[in-house]
Order: structure tokens, then sequence, then C-alpha cells
């Protein structure tokens, strides 16, 4: 009975457990030994080469962008030429036209008004309900045409007096 008592004392199964969490170490140590030591992915020459590819892309972007900025530029400045272009011809057609006569007198009896010596000149006035000239640019809005600029700007500094009175 005594050699049972040792067997379930509390001593002797504290023992056996050390025993046992021994074992397991060395075990496990002996199998890491065994084993073959397994080496990074990363190695000295992968590192030097992501090292020089990143020192590429960083040295190349700069002038990539001003590349593709330039080629924009270039770009616009040929879309600008190509309009300037067209505007030089339509420049060229108008004073090939201004070269004709008969186009100049039309342009002056449309735009000054002159008639021929004999003919008779009439100027009729803005129909009723075409007061806001909104078909003639050049309308100016209750201003009367015969006054000088100087009344003008009176009338309307009196007007502007006379709406908004002064108040403290």
């Amino acid at each position: 009975m005594a050699a049972d008592r040792d067997r379930f004392s509390t001593a002797t199964r504290i023992r056996a457990l050390g025993e046992q969490a021994a074992a397991r170490v060395y075990r496990a140590q002996n199998r890491r030994l065994r084993r073959p030591v397994r080496r990074s992915r990363l190695t000295g020459r992968a590192a030097i080469l992501a090292l020089v590819i990143g020192t590429l892309i960083v040295a190349l972007a700069y002038p990539l962008r001003e590349y593709v900025s330039q080629r924009s530029e270039i770009g616009d400045e040929r879309r600008k030429a190509e309009e300037a272009r067209e505007r030089v011809e339509e420049l060229r057609d108008e004073k090939a036209r201004w070269q004709d006569p008969a186009y100049v007198e039309q342009q002056a009896r449309r735009h000054l008004h002159y008639v021929r010596p004999g003919e008779t000149g009439y100027i009729l006035p803005d129909p009723p309900g075409d007061e806001d000239g909104a078909d003639d640019p050049l309308h100016t809005r209750g201003a009367p045409a015969h006054r000088p600029w100087y009344d003008n700007l009176w009338d309307g500094i009196d007007k502007a007096d006379r709406a908004a009175p002064l108040t403290r």
C-alpha cells in the first residue's frame, strides 16, 4: 500500500509531469536540429535588385512626367496653330471681298446708310414693343443718342441720389 500511496501522491505526479515535459522539450529540440535550415526568400541579390529597380523608378518618374506634359503642350500648340491658320484664311477671304467694289458699296449702303445720287434714304424707327433693344446689340437702353456721354453720366448719378437717400 505504501507503493500505491507513492504512486498517487502529489509530489510523484508533479515529478512525472515534469519528466514528460522535459522529454517533449528534448524531442522538439532534436527535431529542430535535424531539420534543414530554411532560407529567407529575400536573398542579398534579390534585395539589391529591388533597390536598383526602385532607384530606376524614382530616377525616371520626373523625366517621364515632363515628357507627358510636353506632349500635351505640343498638342495644344498644334491646335492653336491650326486655328490661327483657319483665321488667316478667313481674313484673306474677307480681304479679297473688300477688294471688290460691289461688296464695298453694299457694306456702305448697309452699315453707313449711304445712298446713290438721286435716291432717297429712309431710316425707320423701331417697331412698337421693341423698346428693350434685344435685336440691336448697339441699342443703348433708354439713353438718347444725341446727348453727350457726360450728360448721361450726370443723369445717372442724379437718379441714383433720388432713388436711395442716405440714412443714418
